[in-house]
């Protein structure tokens, strides 16, 4: 993580029987192939697994995993962000 990055958003709270992490962070430049400015890392873990993961890492871009699948992830704003991941983490816990 570059040292120039801004913490922005952090939050580690129980949900549903597991733990919902999520860290979002600006930056002073994208991390390829990304073109905008965040670094993200949220997770909804439960029984010591990941059921929920929402990230952007360098060669990978943005995505999400839901349970076992990985698929791309149309990263709009950290509003939406949040949004997309909730919902995951609401209908995985219906």
């Amino acid at each position: 993580m570059s040292k120039n990055a801004e913490l922005v958003y952090r939050e580690r709270r129980s949900y549903a029987g597991g733990v919902v992490e999520i860290l979002v962070w600006r930056l002073p430049a994208p991390v390829p192939p990304s073109d905008h400015l965040f670094k993200y890392r949220l997770v909804f873990v439960r029984d010591g697994k990941r059921v929920i993961g929402y990230d952007n890492e360098r060669g990978k871009g943005d995505h999400r995993h839901l349970g076992k699948r990985q698929m791309s992830y149309l990263f709009v704003d950290e509003v939406q962000l949040m949004a997309d991941f909730w919902q995951d983490v609401k209908e995985a816990t219906k």
